[in-house]
């Protein structure tokens, strides 16, 4: 029957159906999928839970923006796929939210026990797979456990970090029915606990005496700034201590561009001449050059909800592990009263810090303003820049084009910031596009692509035209994978430069044309800034194809370690 609960008894409910009751309960509003015989029972529940069903592409196109989903709202986000290759095209997607620290749960097919090890269609050991790239990983082994057992992958996936979860089906464990009564179906809001730890109480008195007598300290706001929603604690204490702050990942946004204490372009200086460095939910990998980019006479605190990353690559002098947002409010309150927090002494570090942001500036001004043709990439990334609102969420999905935009792009909100993470994921810009504009259709989304990036989920473009769900994009064309060529220049020298990374002349306008959406060309940097105007009146899908100069590197892509 369509409400999948009996033939004349309303006491009998299917697998899908206890799914979609779980779903419901944890809050998810949508779920991301690709269509597979193994899973359409949870369709058929979430029709019942009032669950948006959005179907995709492609799986990793699901996972993607069931990541994007959990980091625009808070909470988490949900993809199901088929059996074997609908689950293994998602693993790429679990893979970056694992290292992004992204709630998800990824629910998987998978064949009938009865055909346990009878080689049946699409059966491979998912749960092997998944296990080294999610916080838990299991199969339902039973029809009344299925609801149980969705909130038990949700309550996983807030241990220590968010990460990922999976959970297969088998399709007869999810398609029987049994008694209601049989069924555990958790209520919401009461199978899992708070996560808000506050930090060691020792600990954070220990760092607020540390930055009241500190005189050059330095802050790194990370991605669990937003995690944890901290970012009003974080903002106090940075004014209120006055403390020079840099933002990395998702805790770009933190603080707005023009405010005094947000500095972008400077944060090597600060952390080679810093005497106390804070960095708060970033881990030491080789974004931070595994801790050798901090001074080796700085006080090093780290704070991190993981306690596994504490300390983790380079030693530190203080680690607290819990929530960013209630540790660095704690940090203020104890500093508060304490000789005016040691603020009025550190003028003098702010302007140093100040005119070493100027100089890098001015290094790179003539780039940001040039007329060259092609066009050169920080033209293009200061025009965005130029472009965005308060309510503008900035995606980045590209390589080298993206390295260019961090050092220029400035979102003025928090949370307004979206890039893969850590694992370099390139593909996430489309599916993340597609979550935020369904999580927030009250918010421009502006997002940036690599042509490479472009082209691994760029045709689920349509699926954003079929939701009619308007953003503006832009795709910084160079037909080229050029973080890689540099790489190979470097490495093999130029006659093997273009080996194996050169990509055609693709007219990335037509193609979103083609597909219900709107397109333009430039070629004229005096161009950008009226195509993007043009982009957000449409009210339509865009994509502005963008011809930018394939000789032009970012500093980032030249520094990168793997190339050392």
């Amino acid at each position: 029957m369509p409400d999948g609960s009996s033939d004349n008894n309303s006491d009998l409910i299917s697998g899908g159906h206890l799914v979609a009751k779980a779903l419901k309960a944890e809050g998810v509003e949508v779920i991301y999928t690709l269509c597979g015989g193994h899973i359409i029972d949870i369709y058929d529940g979430c029709v019942d839970e009032g669950i948006e069903v959005v179907d995709v592409r492609h799986e990793q196109v699901a996972t993607h923006a069931a990541d994007g989903y959990a980091r625009i709202t808070g909470r988490p986000g949900c993809a199901v796929v088929t059996a074997g290759p609908g689950t293994t095209d998602a693993v790429t997607g679990v893979a970056n939210a694992f290292r992004a620290e992204s709630p998800m749960l990824l629910i998987g097919g998978q064949g009938a026990h009865t055909q346990h090890k009878m080689g049946s269609l699409q059966d491979l050991p998912h749960v092997d797979m998944m296990t080294p790239i999610t916080k838990f990983a299991a199969t339902v082994p039973d029809t009344a456990r299925a609801a149980d057992m969705v909130s038990m992958a949700f309550r996983e996936c807030y241990h220590g970090a968010p990460g990922p979860s999976f959970l297969e089906i088998p399709r007869d464990v999810l398609d029987a029915r049994v008694p209601v009564s049989q069924a555990r179906i958790p209520a919401a809001g009461q199978y899992r606990a708070s996560t808000r730890s506050a930090g060691d109480p020792e600990a954070i008195e220990r760092l607020a005496d540390l930055l009241v007598h500190a005189e050059k300290p330095a802050i790194l706001l990370g991605s669990q700034v937003w995690t944890t929603r901290g970012t009003e604690a974080a903002v106090d204490l940075v004014r209120t201590l006055n403390i020079p702050a840099y933002m990395n990942g998702a805790g770009r946004g933190t603080l707005p561009p023009g405010d005094p204490h947000h500095y972008q372009l400077s944060r090597r200086y600060a952390f080679s001449h810093a005497d106390v460095i804070v960095v708060v939910g970033t881990p030491f990998d080789f974004r931070m050059g595994y801790g050798k980019r901090l001074s080796p006479d700085a006080t090093v605190v780290q704070i991190d909800l993981d306690y596994r990353t504490v300390g983790k690559n380079r030693d530190i002098d203080l680690g607290i592990v819990g929530d960013a947002g209630l540790i660095l409010k704690s940090v203020t309150e104890a500093a508060s009263g304490r000789i005016d927090g040691g603020a009025s002494k550190r003028k003098e570090w702010l302007d140093e810090l100040r005119a070493a942001e100027q100089t890098a500036l001015e290094k790179r001004l003539p780039s940001l303003k040039s007329d060259a043709s092609p066009i050169h990439p920080y033209r293009l990334v200061s025009e965005i820049n130029d472009f965005l609102t308060e309510d503008s969420v900035y995606i980045g999905d590209g390589g080298d084009i993206v390295t260019f935009s961090g050092q220029v792009v400035q979102p003025k909100s928090p949370g307004h910031w979206m890039d893969p993470g850590p694992l370099g994921t390139l593909g996430v810009g489309i599916p993340f596009v597609l979550a935020a504009k369904q999580a927030r259709p009250d918010k421009e989304v502006v997002a940036l692509f690599g042509d490479g990036a472009f082209s691994l989920t760029g045709w689920d473009f349509e699926t954003l035209v079929r939701y009619n769900l308007p953003f503006v994009g832009v795709v910084g064309n160079n037909s080229s994978m050029n973080q890689i060529r540099y790489g190979q220049a470097q490495k093999y020298g130029p006659a093997r430069e273009r080996v194996g990374n050169t990509l055609g002349d693709v007219h990335y306008d037509k193609f979103a044309q083609m597909l219900g959406g709107y397109g333009e060309e430039v070629r004229d940097p005096a161009d950008i800034g009226p195509a993007l105007r043009r982009a957000r009146e449409s009210g339509k899908p865009s994509l502005i194809n963008v011809w930018v100069d394939p000789d032009a590197y970012a500093p980032g892509t030249m520094n990168q370690t793997m190339y050392k």
